[in-house]
Order: structure tokens, then sequence, then C-alpha cells
């Protein structure tokens, strides 16, 4: 795979060197130079297989050219030892449930694939890698049980103070080894911010080897594609062939990935892009202005960006052209309000507990089924990203009761936290790096 700067200023690089750099040098974001394509056949063929030997068949067709089919096969099967669900609310709505891996997040999806992958370049790699992580939750989680004791990388995770959910903070401050959390006296964006600097700071990179678990970095968006691929698929497999996803949506790295699939042919109509209280790209889609402003704390914190990173693929995949973008994608923004509301009126029709990124989702698919013809007619998958235990404050307050706490989640509890805490001004995160390499 050729990967190719959003910013158009950068020589195109293989996949391996796109994933352990994380952002092209001339500050975009690496994106595939061509993707494959899927026919009906091949993703009816690709229906009947299990989720690790689907990933293995994509994984070639999108990376043969780079790691053989024995590499591809380590790589799928130690990644993917769990597997998405789909659960039918009814019989034209169904949630794909994203959390059922070790974080209980959709981010394990993206993680685990792309820390193997890393491992398995790796081997022939001296000197150790620093993977730089901003986090607004859940990235955290599935980034650092991804890489623990991952012989030579080190990670360093920088999130916002007192913006993270209880547990989700939990999960990614309580592992130590080759993992640091560094709690931001800030946003979610300072702590991007932060981390783009470093990125881009020319003098640390001369000293330590700089890589990115981020969505930013396209390793972790390649196999994220792999469920879009798969849920469509059983979809056809029921006899559907008009289907329209909601992707509940913060930094646009995930809605991103299915475009990726989009482009691979899978028949996906239109892209529902569900957003709390933060914004931008609403009003984008609506005036055709893009302002970026500081992120608005929600409920559904994994989506308080102010700033989404990943607007720039979506803007470069469609040539920055509002109209085209406007015609694949409806996006509309939910308030906590609404958000509870939708917690409550899910558990009292379908007796279905969702997290509160779940919920934005399911009514932006309410909303858009009213105002969008095309959606009012389509099977709709609406994409559940983390499992509702991990935001039972939230439930407490819209159900008044919590869910049952998955065996990981429990685990991680009765932990002690280990976090370094840090201003969110760059020189500060320059020089514990610079120290500490």
């Amino acid at each position: 795979m050729i990967c190719t700067s959003t910013r158009g200023s950068a020589a195109p690089v293989t996949f391996r060197e796109a994933l352990f750099r994380g952002q092209s040098p001339d500050g975009g974001l690496y994106m595939p130079q061509g993707l494959p394509a899927l026919t009906t056949a091949d993703l009816r063929s690709l229906a009947s297989l299990t989720y690790p030997e689907l990933a293995y068949e994509l994984g070639r067709r999108l990376l043969g050219d780079e790691i053989d089919d024995e590499g591809m096969a380590d790589i799928t099967q130690a990644a993917y030892w769990f597997a998405p669900r789909l659960e039918p609310l009814q019989h034209d709505l169904h949630v794909l449930e994203l959390f059922h891996g070790p974080t209980c997040s959709f981010k394990d999806f993206g993680a685990q694939f792309m820390a193997k992958a890393m491992g398995h370049f790796a081997r022939d790699e001296s000197n150790s890698l620093t993977i730089l992580v901003a986090t607004s939750g859940d990235t955290g989680s599935a980034v650092a049980h991804a890489y623990h004791r991952l012989e030579g990388i080190r990670i360093v995770l920088l999130y916002p103070s007192g913006k993270v959910s209880p547990l989700q903070e939990k999960q990614f401050t309580t592992l130590g080894d080759n993992v640091q959390a560094i709690e931001v006296q800030g946003t979610f964006d300072d702590c991007q911010a932060m981390a783009k600097q470093a990125f881009a700071d020319g003098e640390l990179s001369e000293r330590i080897r700089l890589s990115s678990a981020n969505s930013i970095n396209i390793g972790r968006l390649i196999p994220q594609s792999f469920y879009y691929v798969w849920s469509v698929s059983q979809r056809l497999k029921d006899g559907i062939d008009n289907v329209v996803v909601c992707v509940p949506s913060g930094n646009f790295g995930n809605l991103t990935a299915g475009f990726f699939a989009k482009r691979m042919g899978v028949p996906i109509e239109m892209f529902v892009a569900a957003v709390n209280a933060n914004t931008v790209i609403p009003e984008y889609l609506e005036t055709g202005c893009y302002r970026p402003r500081p992120s608005v704390r929600t409920y559904s914190n994994a989506m308080d960006v102010g700033t989404p990173s990943n607007w720039e693929r979506i803007r470069y995949l469609y040539d920055d052209d509002h109209g085209r973008i406007k015609s694949v994608l409806w996006s509309t923004s939910v308030d906590d309000e609404c958000t509870l509301t939708r917690m409550q009126r899910t558990y009292e029709r379908y007796h279905y507990i969702v997290d509160p990124h779940t919920a934005v989702g399911l009514e932006a698919v309410e909303r858009c089924r009213q105002q969008v013809p095309l959606a009012a007619k389509s099977a709709v998958v609406s994409l559940s990203t983390a499992h509702p235990a991990k935001f039972n404050e939230v439930l407490e307050l819209a159900l008044g009761k919590c869910a049952e706490l998955p065996e990981p989640l429990q685990e991680v509890m009765s932990k002690e936290k280990n976090a370094l805490l840090m201003g969110s001004h760059y020189a500060e995160l320059k020089e514990y790096l610079w120290n500490s390499n």
C-alpha cells in the first residue's frame, strides 16, 4: 500500500513507513493511494467467514505487498480473539456492538491490529519506539492494552484531567510497565495539540523514534474499515442491499474508516455523523463553513472534540467539495438532555441498555429518518462504540440503574491509579520525553 499526505507536499511512503511515522512530515495525514475493489460476490463470500478470517482476507488485499500471508495470519489471529455483533432492535434497525474486546470499546479493533502489525515490522528494528497518544477516553485504554508489554515500544498517553470517566481513567493508568499516563490540566484539544507539536518537532525526532496510535495513524483506520465490511455483508446475506450507517463521531476517525469501506465498494447508501454538543461538522454541512473551536464537555465525553483531526481526511477524499460531502453525509447535534432521553426510550422500548455515545447515534437515526427520505426507507446499522457499564454514572442519571460490569472492567477497578500530572504547555511534554528516553 502506498500512502500519500493530505497536504500533498511530502513524498509518498509505504504503509510500514506511514505506520511508524504516524503523521506526515508536511503536517498532513496519510491516506491510501488506492483501495481494492470488493464486488457483491466478494461481500457475500466474506459474510460466511469468521471475523479473524474476514480480517485476514481484507488484510491480504490491502497490505499483501508488505506483509506476507503467514505474517497476516499471525497478526489477525493475535488481534481478533473477539468479534463484533449485530443486535436487532427492529427489522430495519440493527446496533453494531463493537465493545466485546479487551477494553470494551470499538477502538480495540483498530489498536489490536495496529499493535500486532507494528510488532511484526519491529522485529527488524533495533531502536526502541515511543508511541505518543492523546485520548479523550477509550483510545487510551485500547492503545495501552494493545501495546502493554510489547517489547521495544513505550506508550505515553496524554489525557485531560477530570474529563474522562473514572473507569476509563483506571483502564489506562493502572497498567504500568511500558505504559505511562500523563494527566494534562486542560482539554482534549490541548492534549491533541501537544501531541501534534511533538510530531512536528524536528529536534525531538532526532533524539527519539516517535509514532502515534491515535486515529491520525492510518494503521488504526485500515483495520477499523473491516467491521463496516463485516456488518454490511451480514445485512446482504439477509437480503438487505440498501444500508445507512450511523457513526457516533468525535475526532472522525471511525467515520473515515467507514468511507474507506465505501470506497472499496461496500454498498453504504449514506452515513449519519452523530455528534454531541460539539457542533462543528453539522454546521459545516449546513453552511459550508468549517469553524473549529474549543471543545464542550458532555456526557458522551469520548466525542468531546472541537477540532476533529480526521475531518482533513474526509475533505481530502471528496476534494474539499462541500456538495459532494453533503451528498453522502448527514449530521446532527445531540445535547445531553436528548442523550439521556434516548437512553431511557431505548431501554423502555427494547429493554436494551446503551451508553451515551450509542444513544447519541440512535437519536441521530430517529431524526435522520424523519428528515431524509433515503434513511426512512433504508435499513440502518448504528454503531455502538462502548459497553454501557463504562458510563454507569450516566446510566444512573438516565435509568436510575447501572449496567453489570463485564469481567475486564471488574478487574481494573481494584487497581491503583498511577499518572504524571502536567500542564497544557508543550514545553513540559518535550522536557519529559527528552529526559525519560
